[in-house]
């Protein structure tokens, strides 16, 4: 069943998870360009809660390491991939 809640800026949302993320914040927090704004929320957000911003930072983790993220799924898996090949970079072997 799903709470209505209010985020430090007012925001009125309803949440059935635990999950304190404010939809209206995360929309407003989306990048218009870069690898990141090919994720979803959870998936980008759990980049930046591993303090991964770039793609020269991705590159030192491994496919494994990167799935084992809170947040990231294995949908995400092939848009990173792209996105460093673009750069000629890839995943940690």
């Amino acid at each position: 069943m799903a709470n209505l809640r209010t985020c430090d800026k007012g925001h009125h949302y309803y949440k059935s998870s635990d999950c304190p993320t404010c939809p209206t914040c995360e929309k407003g927090r989306k990048p218009k360009h870069g690898f990141l704004s090919l994720l979803s929320s959870p998936a980008r957000r759990a980049l930046e809660h591993n303090g991964i911003t770039t793609l020269e930072q991705l590159a030192t983790y491994s496919e494994k390491e990167i799935v084992k993220f809170h947040g990231m799924g294995p949908a995400s898996l092939p848009k990173l991939r792209t996105a460093l090949e673009t750069e000629g970079l890839s995943f940690k072997k």
